[in-house]
């Protein structure tokens, strides 16, 4: 297959999806009288403050989540180059203008690292994937304990079938857990492929960071990632406030589990992420319309409004800069 036919195909997969997410939530849920009455309902008990109240929050987290994040790009610039906290904020709100025009927000790395100087910025990638990597982990670790929760309340397998589930899952987590305190094995693997060796000083970063660093690396991705877990717990309560706050929380965290598993592309992927949601959120509610629109309300306001305001600092961006 020639480059060209395979990017087509790449391009028609991601349409077809999109257009298979569309039409599976119009005749799942938005077809059904039933859901948009619900749906309604509940929009219609919502006292005008309350939601003010709480959207104002949803928002200032969003700012506490980004800021968290910039001080962590903060601390992951240190071994390359000492970097101000408002640099750290330009870098990553311009990383997230880029993020949402690429697949996977691959952008976000080139957006970032432009930040850096000129001979620090490929270092900068390889910096930065170690927090993608802290980020990666927590999601898949707390992603795992969310399912597990998910079988034994929701799933009614054998006592033997539950055991080997267990298992399966607790070696998941501890995988992930070894992998990423131990992040220098994945560099030696990396070193060891013979094409790849000319590049071992880009890869050396990564191995790079003591025990001590990857654990306060580890603490800023789990405060961001309960920060935006909780900004889910408050519009879906804000929408369904019959469902447990552990209930959904759990469930939040199987959503943006499988979230991480798909590929994706921000401007495009609500449908496909609403629609896991509404899957996942079945087995506790019937208002699936609700459950899309607080998912729908957190992609906006964490992605779209950020990107938005980090497109301001694309026009400082020095393409051609020389200097060290």
């Amino acid at each position: 297959m020639t480059a060209v036919a395979k990017k087509f195909f790449s391009y028609f997969l991601k349409a077809a999806i999109l257009v298979l997410a569309f039409y599976f939530i119009y005749h799942q849920y938005l077809k059904k009288g039933d859901n948009l009455k619900q749906f309604q309902n509940a929009v219609n008990r919502l006292s005008h403050e309350h939601v003010i109240v709480i959207m104002s929050v949803v928002v200032f987290l969003m700012f506490s989540n980004w800021l968290v994040e910039c001080l962590k790009w903060q601390h992951l610039t240190r071994r390359l180059a000492p970097i101000s906290l408002w640099k750290a904020i330009e870098g990553v709100f311009c990383g997230l203008t880029w993020a949402v025009f690429t697949p996977n927000r691959i952008g976000e790395y080139g957006g970032r690292v432009m930040f850096l100087p000129p001979r620090k910025r490929i270092h900068g990638v390889f910096a930065m994937a170690v927090g993608q990597l802290g980020q990666l982990v927590i999601t898949n670790v707390l992603g795992a304990v969310g399912l597990l929760w998910f079988i034994f309340t929701f799933k009614h397998f054998n006592s033997w079938i539950l055991v080997s589930i267990t298992i399966v899952g607790i070696a998941f987590i501890a995988f992930f857990l070894t992998l990423y305190f131990n992040v220098k094995w994945l560099v030696w693997l990396l070193n060891r492929v013979s094409f790849l060796k000319k590049y071992h000083r880009f890869f050396d970063i990564m191995g790079s960071y003591k025990f001590d660093e990857l654990s306060r690396i580890m603490c800023f991705c789990l405060t961001r990632y309960f920060i935006f877990s909780f900004q889910y717990y408050l519009v879906i309560h804000l929408l369904v406030p019959a469902i447990p706050f552990h209930v959904v929380v759990l469930m939040v965290f199987i959503v943006l589990f499988v979230q991480s598993a798909l590929p994706s592309l921000d401007l495009l992927d609500v449908p496909v992420r609403a629609t896991a949601a509404a899957t996942v959120f079945h087995y506790v509610t019937g208002q699936q319309i609700a459950i899309i629109a607080a998912f729908s309300s957190i992609w906006l306001i964490n992605l779209i409004i950020p990107a938005i305001l980090g497109s301001v600092f694309i026009f400082k961006l020095k393409f051609f800069d020389r200097s060290v």
